[in-house]
Order: structure tokens, then sequence, then C-alpha cells
């Protein structure tokens, strides 16, 4: 795991997004995302959502150390114009904005996540800041593994603060 930059504040626009959600144990399960995503995209794509402004994330709503690991939510969620209707499975939101530690960090596989998330953790306890917990925290996916030459993953890890 290499971390790209130290956590910084930053102010995030809410975002309209389409989703696919989950609820149950995704700690370590890569099939539960490549489930999720494959049906997300196998919706955008025929539409020709994709576009090169198109982001690609994971919204996060429970604290894994609390929250029994069957109840953890989670929302596979790709960015939206605001007009587009969705169907079935694929469900549309707005995603709140506002203050948010952002970590970004490039990672050899998806073994090294929880350590990423204990690191910007660590970074906002040190910072003597407070976790917003009535917000979701956010993984922004910033490149698509498949293509790394090393099939790394690299991503900006956002975690809302007070």
């Amino acid at each position: 795991m290499e971390i790209l930059n130290e956590p910084e504040i930053k102010e995030i626009k809410e975002r309209n997004v389409a989703y696919v959600s989950f609820v149950g144990n995704y700690l370590g399960n890569t099939k539960v995302f490549d489930d999720l995503f494959t049906k997300l995209l196998g919706w955008a794509g025929p539409k020709q959502l994709m576009g090169p402004d198109t982001i690609l994330m994971s919204a996060y709503y429970d604290d894994p150390s609390v929250t029994p690991p069957e109840e953890l939510k989670l929302d596979v969620c790709m960015t939206i114009e605001d007009d587009i209707k969705v169907e079935g499975e694929i469900k549309k939101k707005k995603l709140p904005g506002g203050k948010y530690v952002v970590m970004r960090a490039e990672l050899t596989g998806a073994e090294e996540y929880g350590p990423a998330w204990e690191k910007i953790f660590e970074w906002i306890m040190q910072n003597n800041l407070e976790i917003d917990m009535f917000r979701a925290s956010y993984e922004i996916y910033l490149n698509s593994p498949g293509e790394h030459p090393e099939k790394h993953h690299i991503l900006d890890i956002c975690m809302p603060i007070k």
C-alpha cells in the first residue's frame, strides 16, 4: 500500500448517482463488489452512460467495528445526470457533500483496503477531528485495476467529518 498524499480536509460537492445496494458482510469479499459493479455497469453500458467524467464509487453507511457484519450497508454507485431514469435493482439518489478527509492511496490488492481505512481513521484521531456518522464514507475509484500494469487499485478514501 502506498499513500499518495497526506490526508487533507476537502469540501466535496453533492453528486447524483445511480446505485445498487447490498446488505451483509462485504468485508474482504471481492465477489460482492464484482457482482454489484457488473449489475450497475451492465445497466449503464447499453445506455452509453459511461463517459470520461463518470465517477465510480462505493458508499458505506456503517462502522464495521460496531455494526454486525450481516447488517453492513453498501451502495456501489456511478455519477449520472439528474434526468436519467433508473429501473429494477438500479436506484438513484443524491449523495451528500460536505466536509471530508480525503486520502489518495495505491493498493496492490483488495486485502489492503482495510489497512488503508485504518490509516485515514488514525489521521482523523491524531488531528482531533470528529467523524460525522450521519453521512456516508466513500471510496472513489480513480482507475480500473484490470487496466493497471500491476493490477493496482488507485482510489480516494473519503471520511465525513463535522
